[in-house]
Order: structure tokens, then C-alpha cells, then sequence
């Protein structure tokens, strides 16, 4: 069987789910297929506060942390309000009851046509993919390791901490760097995550599970066993089959969405916010007849991302024992050329300002690395 849809979404995570709701929100008739839509999401997922769309209602915030505090060299405090959300109330958010939902998978996707493992067709004017990316060591991957405790017990972390590189996790020096990542999550609970920022291949969770249990013993934090294990894992770059690179169109492909598209921070991993301003940005170019790609991929943002992959291509690149030294310098910035490496996808010059800053005031070793790894990109490739 053959049906016509205007628009196909696949896959029904927060990048997926976030565009079906907003292109349903303004009259798009759209069928989202996912072969478990109903699966109730548990990651944690935060933002910066300033990151969220007007559109999205305020008790999705779970906890608010208005100057959140990061350990690198020195403790730094960072004057810009941090959220974690609540994903359930997200997810219930992000309404789909006016979305055709087809419990199926996609077997093969073109940019017109959906073939699913039940037998149907689906054939549309856009299919959007937002199927994710699979992990790979051939790219490079956040991995994380956390425990949910009670407050009280968590206390003795003394966050909250949006990074903390301090070295009481005990693997030694020279071993690959991982920070603690210490949050409240709401309801008396805080999540305690023992983090590797970014590596090919990333630390394995076993790994981070005894480096947490150190650090956390260390800062006289008990443990019962039966806390709540939150494990981390995903590629921060897009996978080459699935996604083109961001300043070609695609002809033959669906549109890539979230982290299927590399939508995501590079050296931090950050989505869900982009994912939702987009979704609603997405759903309005397509009401209006607009071309979805100026709305994904404009010039800036292409620009931004092109010197954000030379940001990750440093971290990957770092001595382990210079990782600190770098987030240190990073805190050091002022708040303005922060926010427009962490969060303005639109602004270039921000975004290369920011980068030189860091460059001046890093360590000369460290600042060799940066450069290094710039220069193979600029300045040709940085112009569209």
C-alpha cells in the first residue's frame, strides 16, 4: 500500500518529535514514523536558560540554577542561568495526538519516499530524519557515567557544578581528563555524572563508573547501591552515511535533523535546545512553501559550525594534562564571547572572536594546538 503525506518525519526523539509537534501546531499535515513512539525518554537533558524558545511552557523547567559554578585551575562562576528539564513533562510537551504516528521502521528513505518494514509506502513532499546517529570510534563520542542521590547525600559534592576537571577521581596523572557534572534534577535529587567532554574512541563507562565512585568517596560521599544509573553515550559528529556535509543540500536523501545532521554542539554535545528553537523555525518555512536547508544551514551558521568542528579538532587534539589549562581559559572569557562560542549558531564573528581571545591567553603549548589545528580550515574554507 502507497500513501501521500506532505511531510514524513522519522524517528520520534526529541529533534523528531519537537518538528512533528510544531509543524502539526501550524496545520502541516505530517506522518512521523518511530518503532517505539509511545517509550518513555529517561536522559537528562539541560539547556542554558537563554537557549529555550518563547514557546515552550515554563514548567518544563524542572530546577533552575542561576549562576552555576565550573572548577578549571580555579573555581569560576558562570552568571548565566542553567536548567535542567523535566523529560517527561517534555516529552508530554511536545504533543502528537494531531500527528499521523505509525508504529513501523524505515526500511529504506529517499527524499520522497519512506519504504516501512510493514509492507507500506509512504511517499511525501519532505521527509525530515531525525533518526539519531549510532556511536562509532571512528567518530568522536561523549561518554558519561552518573548516580541519582538524595540532595543530603549529594551535598558533600558541593555543587552545582556545570564542569569540575579537579583530579580526585584518581586515574593518575597523564590519564585521558573527565570532569564531574553535579546537578539537581528536582524532587530532592541530584544527579552526580562523571563525564568525558569528548574523545576518539571516549572513555568506556567502566571506567568513568570507577573514576565516579573515587571521586565521589574522596568528597565523602556515600553510596547504597541502590541509586539510579544514568549511562551516557553518543557520537558529537554526524554520521558521514547518513547526513551530507552542511553546505550541501541533499537531492536524493531526507533532510537530516538533530544529531543524524551533526545539530549538535561539536565540544559539548548540546541539542535539545537547538532542536527545539529549529522545530519551530523548520515548521514555518514549510507552512510558508520555504526551503527547510536556508532554515537548517543558513551561510552564518555553516560559517559557525565550520570553526566549532576546529574547536573539537583542539580538544581532540589536547595534551590530557592541558585540558584544564583550556577550560580555564574558556571561563576566563568574558560572558558575551562564552555565549556566543556555547550558543549563538548564527554568529561568526562572535564565535572567531571568542576563538582568537582564547588563543591569546592559553599557554604557548596549548595555543600552538588551537592553531594548529585552525589552520588547515582557514581562511578559504570558512568562506560560503
Amino acid at each position: 500500500m502507497t500513501r501521500h503525506a506532505q511531510v514524513v518525519v522519522l524517528g520520534l526523539g526529541p529533534a523528531g518529535r519537537s518538528v512533528a509537534h510544531r509543524l502539526a501546531t501550524v496545520g502541516v499535515p505530517v506522518v512521523a514514523v518511530d518503532p517505539n513512539p509511545d517509550r518513555r525518554w529517561t536522559p537528562t537533558y539541560a539547556a542554558w536558560e537563554d537557549e529555550l524558545p518563547d514557546w515552550l511552557p515554563p514548567q518544563v523547567v524542572a530546577t533552575r540554577t542561576p549562576r552555576p559554578h565550573a572548577w578549571a585551575g580555579r573555581e569560576h562562576v558562570l552568571d548565566r542561568a542553567y536548567v535542567v528539564l523535566d523529560t517527561v513533562g517534555l516529552q508530554k510537551t511536545l504533543d502528537v495526538r494531531a500527528v499521523d504516528v505509525v508504529t513501523a521502521t524505515a526500511l529504506r528513505a529517499d527524499a520522497h519516499t519512506v519504504e516501512l518494514n510493514t509492507g507500506e509506502t509512504l511517499t511525501a513532499d519532505l521527509v525530515l530524519d531525525a533518526r539519531g546517529s549510532r556511536p562509532s570510534t571512528e567518530r568522536a563520542a561523549q561518554t558519561a557515567y552518573g548516580l541519582v542521590l538524595p540532595d543530603e547525600r549529594a551535598a558533600a559534592a558541593s555543587g552545582p557544578w556545570f564542569m569540575d576537571w579537579r583530579a580526585d577521581h584518581g586515574a593518575g596523572d597523564g590519564a585521558p581528563p573527565s570532569f564531574l557534572y553535579a546537578v539537581p534534577l528536582g524532587e530532592g535529587r541530584t544527579l552526580l555524572e562523571e563525564t568525558c567532554l569528548v574523545g576518539r574512541p571516549a572513555l568506556g563507562l567502566g571506567e568513568l563508573q570507577r573514576r565516579l565512585e573515587r571521586r565521589l568517596a574522596a568528597r565523602g560521599v556515600s553510596l547504597d547501591g541502590t541509586e539510579r544509573v544514568e549511562r551516557v553515550r553518543f557520537s558529537v559528529e554526524p554520521d558521514p552515511e547518513a547526513a551530507r556535509p552542511a553546505r550541501e543540500a541533499p537531492t536524493d536523501r531526507p533532510v537530516p535533523l538533530g544529531a543524524r545532521a551533526g545539530l549538535m554542539h561539536p565540544a559539548t554535545g548540546y541539542s535539545v535546545a537547538l532542536g527545539l528553537r529549529l522545530a519551530d523555525e523548520l515548521a514555518g518555512a514549510v507552512a510558508a512553501g520555504r526551503d527547510v536547508w536556508s532554515v537548517l544551514w543558513p551561510a552564518r551558521a555553516r560559517q559557525v559550525q565550520r570553526l566549532r568542528e576546529i574547536g573539537l579538532t583542539t580538544l581532540l587534539r589536547l595534551p590530557h594534562a592541558g585540558v584544564e589549562q583550556f577550560f580555564a581559559a574558556f571561563f576566563a572569557l568574558p560572558l558575551d564571547r562564552q555565549r556566543a562560542y556555547l550558543s549563538e549558531r548564527t554568529d561568526p564573528a562572535g564565535t572567531l572572536a571568542a576563538m582568537a581571545r582564547m588563543a591569546r591567553t592559553l599557554p604557548p603549548g596549548l595555543t600552538a594546538v588551537a592553531v594548529g589545528s585552525a589552520l588547515p580550515r582557514l581562511p578559504g574554507r570558512l568562506r560560503s
